[in-house]
């Protein structure tokens, strides 16, 4: 596919015009200059609206937009599981989590195991992070989005990876968390409406003069296995989606460790103005992942119907692109643009951010901002900014370099990353909830539950490959918070380690949030008990 004339001016006028909105709301203030809270906290002030859309606009990326549609080519309306139970654990992470990190004054993961556990948790995790930001999560973004911008526009590949990184550094080096917040109101929106308008069309395909509720009706009517939410054992794909287990076991568990420890996703709601900014904006994103699967995955079953015969099930979206008239065919490209570029300027700002404040200002000494408002201290902000834009820099340059030593022979680049981050997400999410919710636990505990997680999967996996990788999670889980609680108790470590004060956090939550939580309760419930 290539794009007409007036496809790429649509494209060419979305980037100029999202990178002169970064720009504009990276300006400072008359008579000041940024410091490390500016850059990595967008100066604790996001709005709602901000937090919310930037939560999704660093989730959804090419690997979603073009794997789930694949998936819902392959497996049907049951990949929406991914999206739907996320909803609820953004509640959980409002209600229960961000509380305790906002009382507190946290700004990274990593500071908050070291105000829980002590220091040696804190490098260990940030260089970790720092080690799969990079060369798993950062190259595999840049990758499988150069691969969609190949499938979709004919650029070359390697083209696409370089465009796409260095456009992601330039449009947020100079404002860092703020930049990609505060615009990414307008990639969402961007997202939303290519996504619906594929959805749109290709229902108008199959419905014909019956329209879009008609091709909806009829599509269920054509694909009736494609639109079961929970998988029998005899589906093929059971493996990948193990019946009630995606509501009950391990899909909880890689929630959890994504939406509420993950610093490229939290990282957001920390920067709020404060608690009840920061939950609305949570409560906007559960709602836009209600919203999500109609937007990616309808247009893979579509697919089913109006393109039965494709090859590999991750071209169905670029396929049905191939359906829009020219002008909305480069507007919903741009849409898919802006899906990379959020999520790859997203993780950029989330690798500067650990790196400078969680090792190079502690290795330094220097107390940034977010910790210290004492006067006299420009020159040790602008240089924790300096260091955090090289930081940028270096991460995108090594993972342009990497990704196609890594990834280019792969041709399940993106399941086979799942898998290897699965290792270690059971531990992680142990580590945290223990930290957050058990006082007994002890920095040998956390780090008993790190070893058991990576060592009990590596086992699983190899010893018994027939459990589907959600029951191995909860496997993991469960033993590596029995290991953990076990080795606190036997190791119990001086009180005044625990610097995390819990005893005065307030759990109450706002009215709006409690009506809000209980319709997307509602809506879910709905949802499911239509296509059980």
């Amino acid at each position: 596919m290539t794009l007409s004339t007036i496809d790429l001016a649509v494209v060419i006028a979305y980037a100029i015009g999202i990178f002169a909105l970064a720009q504009y709301v990276s300006r400072d203030r008359a008579g000041h200059q940024k410091d490390s809270a500016d850059y990595f906290l967008a100066s604790k002030s996001l709005p709602w609206w901000a937090i919310g859309a930037s939560l999704i606009a660093a989730n959804i990326s090419a690997e979603q937009i073009v794997g789930m549609a694949g998936s819902g080519y392959a497996i049907g309306l049951a990949i929406s599981s991914y999206e739907w139970m996320a909803a609820l654990t953004l509640l959980i992470v409002g209600k229960w989590f961000l509380p305790i990190f906002l009382r507190n004054g946290i700004y990274t993961m990593p500071q908050f195991l070291e105000q829980r556990f002590g220091p040696r948790l804190r490098t260990l995790m940030a260089v970790f992070w720092l080690g799969l930001y990079v060369f798993v999560n950062l190259t595999s973004i840049i990758w499988l989005g150069s691969i969609a911008v190949n499938q979709v526009a004919g650029i070359d590949q390697d083209v696409a990876l370089i465009g796409l990184g260095l456009f992601a550094l330039l449009y947020q080096i100079r404002g860092g968390l703020k930049a990609v917040a505060m615009t990414d109101i307008v990639q969402v929106t961007l997202l939303v409406f290519g996504g619906l308008c594929v959805s749109a069309i290709t229902l108008s395909r199959i419905g014909g003069a019956a329209g879009i509720l008609g091709g909806f009706a009829r599509l269920q009517q054509a694909v009736p296995g494609h639109f079961d939410m929970i998988l029998s054992a005899d589906n093929p794909f059971y493996k990948d989606l193990p019946g009630i287990s995606v509501l009950i076991g391990g899909m909880w568990i890689a929630n959890l460790s994504y939406w509420g420890f993950n610093q490229y996703i939290i990282q957001r709601a920390l920067a709020a103005r404060d608690l009840g900014e920061a939950q609305k904006g949570i409560v906007l994103a559960a709602f836009l992942k209600i919203l999500m699967p109609f937007v990616i995955v309808l247009p893979g079953i579509a697919a089913v119907v109006l393109a039965p015969d494709l090859a590999k099930p991750d071209q169905a979206f670029p396929t049905m692109m191939r359906l829009l008239p020219p002008g909305l065919l480069g507007l919903v490209f741009a849409a898919l643009i802006a899906a990379i570029v959020a999520s790859t300027a997203s993780k950029i700002n989330s690798i500067a951010t650990i790196f400078t404040l969680d090792l190079y200002a502690k290795r330094r000494g220097a107390r940034t901002a977010a910790e210290d408002d004492a006067p006299g201290r420009r020159a040790i902000e602008r240089q924790l900014v300096l260091v955090g834009r090289i930081a940028a820099a270096v991460a995108i340059v090594l993972a342009m370099l990497t990704a196609r030593p890594l990834l280019g022979q792969s041709d399940q680049a993106f399941q086979y990353i799942q898998e290897y981050t699965g290792f270690f997400t059971p531990g992680i999410t142990v580590i945290f909830l223990m930290g957050l919710f058990w006082k007994r636990a002890t920095e040998a505990g956390a780090l008993t539950a790190a070893i058991a997680s990576f060592v009990l999967s590596l086992g699983l996996k190899t010893a018994a490959p027939a459990i589907p990788f959600m029951d191995r999670m909860a496997i993991v889980f469960g033993a590596a918070a029995l290991l953990a609680a076990i080795v606190s108790l036997l190791r119990p470590q001086a009180r005044e380690v625990n610097r995390v004060v819990t005893g005065d956090v307030v759990y109450a939550t706002s009215f709006s949030f409690n009506a809000a939580a209980v319709g997307v309760v509602a809506i879910l419930a709905a949802l499911y008990a239509t296509w059980w």
